[in-house]
């Protein structure tokens, strides 16, 4: 095993926060409402998938890196950065940040989930791919609920 930094997991990260920091400046104007709702059990699985993801995304374990994976896994950020700038352009209402994109349902927690996925995949990192399953669960089971409370 060769131990790491990868590039592309700091690359990620910051296509992952760059749009959430704007986004804190941005919110939709009735978003305190619907947060104060979430599940708390989703809450903490979100909260320790993010923690770990950040950590286990800027670790490679081995150096053979499957490319084709990886590139489907940039893609899905460019669309995640795509869906922002249509967010930030909206009225940013909570329909507007939980409609779907691309037929992708809540794309703003799908796509970078599925991002983190695939690039666990692609640098055989296993503890970056269960890492994105929790913080899967957690996020995108607490953006469900948003969008169901909205719709």
């Amino acid at each position: 095993m060769n131990l790491g930094f990868s590039f592309v997991g700091l690359i990620f990260l910051v296509m992952l926060f760059t749009p959430n920091i704007i986004w804190t400046r941005n919110k939709p104007y009735d978003y305190e409402k619907y947060a104060g709702n979430e599940n708390r059990i989703l809450s903490v699985l979100e909260q320790i998938g993010q923690v770990l993801v950040v950590l286990f995304s800027l670790i490679i374990f081995d150096s053979t890196i499957i490319w084709p994976i990886e590139v489907v896994a940039f893609a899905l950020m460019v669309l995640y950065e795509i869906y922002w700038i249509r967010y930030f352009q909206s009225s940013r209402s909570m329909k507007d940040m939980y409609s779907s994109f691309l037929k992708i349902p809540v794309a703003g927690a799908t796509l970078p989930v599925l991002a983190f996925f695939l690039l666990g995949i692609s640098q055989n990192n296993i503890l970056l791919v269960i890492s994105t399953v929790i913080l899967g669960i957690g996020h995108i089971g607490i953006h469900l609920a948003h969008e169901k409370e909205v719709s």
